[in-house]
């Protein structure tokens, strides 16, 4: 998936659920302004005086309200429709000027935050915060040059006119320019939004294509593997065979016993050759180091505890011979419990425990560190654990102990197949 260029990213349009917030922000801000209508000419504090009929005033606050219901839709048609009526509005001496300049305040913002065409965006915006400041200048100059005004109780070291003036411009300067920057913050935002979306799908995908790796890696390892246990019982079976072949006639009974010998071994081989599951072994290196089983397991130890760990081992139940599959299986998952444990456990103690039940093998590694062990690395370990027993029809189970540290419990049958 192809990076966009994001100094040219477009904002996608609003999503539904968004459209209909806007119809209850319109909603919302028609009701506050027919109340704010009706309460500054109950008070008689109208911004204008005489203001027009309260019906007029009403009419004039609805066609405000109603274009925000598609103020995301179409960000800038909203604005320049708003302002107009705006003026307008003001032209006619309203009696309320609040609720219109916030009506005012988001139809600018709303062209900052969802503006597609950023040039548009940007001039269009300035170009009615110009039109703004030009008809605040005309109502000054109206007011400047109509009947005088009289400012009761002004008592300031300033002339009250100069002191309306300079206050006036000081707020619409806040007020356009606040509408402006939160706009653009907004669009900022989205943006930003966009990119950590687009990094998290990226990562996603390239943690879902190491995974296959890690899986075809690991499978290619048990394939090697099973290659090389394979590979020993077909030399036995060929030693015995040949030995067979060379007492036939001379002695019945030990040529019966080395093809006894031959069926037991073909038949351990056909059933490892049936935990490959369809896995293919191509251009395979040969490794001239027998596969390690269980009697290796006392130098996996040796090793965890020269990393500073206190190592207990416990075989429990009746030792004895399993296939040469399960017990490479069983060393390997010890191999990765205590290697993860090592890197990310934080342990300084770790319990490795082996069951030889009825018809199972079952090996455990617990230790006693934060317990995640597995959460901490990629991953990875316990992917190749759970494939590699799968191979069997083993089971894995792995997370974190009640109280503390990290717990590994692997299940391998050890029963074969006819």
């Amino acid at each position: 998936m192809r990076e966009p260029v994001w100094n040219e990213w477009r904002r996608p349009g609003p999503t539904p659920a968004q459209r209909k917030r806007d119809i209850g922000i319109a909603v919302l801000v028609l009701l506050c302004a027919v109340e704010s209508t009706v309460l500054v000419n109950s008070m008689g504090a109208v911004l204008y005086d005489p203001a027009p009929d309260l019906r007029e005033q009403l009419a004039w606050v609805l066609a405000l309200s109603v274009p925000l219901v598609v103020r995301r839709r179409f960000p800038m048609a909203v604005m320049l429709v708003v302002s107009v009526l705006f003026i307008v509005a003001q032209w006619q001496r309203v009696g309320d000027n609040l609720v219109p300049s916030a009506i005012l305040f988001l139809a600018i913002y709303t062209v900052g935050a969802w503006e597609q065409n950023r040039f548009a965006a940007r001039w269009s915006r300035i170009g009615v915060i110009a039109g703004m400041f030009f008809w605040l200048g005309f109502a000054l100059v109206r007011a400047l040059i109509g009947p005088e005004v009289k400012f009761k109780g002004a008592n300031g070291p300033l002339d009250p006119m100069l002191a309306s003036v300079l206050y006036g411009l000081e707020f619409n300067i806040f007020f356009f320019a606040f509408a402006y920057v939160v706009g653009e913050m907004a669009w900022t935002a989205a943006r930003r939004q966009a990119q950590l979306e687009f990094k998290a799908e990226e990562l996603r995908r390239s943690q879902e294509q190491n995974t296959r790796g890690a899986i075809a890696a690991e499978r290619m390892r048990i394939a090697r593997d099973l290659h090389d246990v394979v590979a020993h019982h077909v030399s036995v079976m060929g030693i015995q065979a040949g030995a067979a072949r060379r007492v036939l006639d001379s002695d019945a009974g030990m040529a019966r016993d080395a093809l006894q010998t031959v069926e037991q071994t073909a038949r351990t081989a056909i059933n490892e050759l049936r935990g490959l599951l369809g896995v293919l072994r191509a251009d395979a290196e040969t490794d001239s180091k027998p596969a390690p089983g269980l009697d290796d397991l006392p130098e996996l130890l040796d090793n965890a505890r020269a990393a500073g760990l206190e190592v207990s081992h416990g075989v429990y139940g009746s030792p004895r011979d399993v296939p040469s599959a399960v017990a490479l299986s069983a060393y390997r998952v010890v191999q990765e419990a205590l290697t993860n444990v090592v890197k990310h456990a934080d342990a300084s103690h770790v319990d490795v425990r082996m069951r030889f039940l009825e018809s199972a093998l079952e090996v455990e590694v617990a230790d006693d560190g934060r317990g995640h062990a597995a959460a901490t690395g990629s991953g990875f370990g316990l992917v190749g654990m759970r494939e590699r027993l799968a191979v069997h029809g083993g089971s894995l189970e792995a997370g974190p102990r009640r109280d503390a540290g990290y717990l590994v419990r692997a299940s391998l049958p050890t029963e074969e197949k006819a």
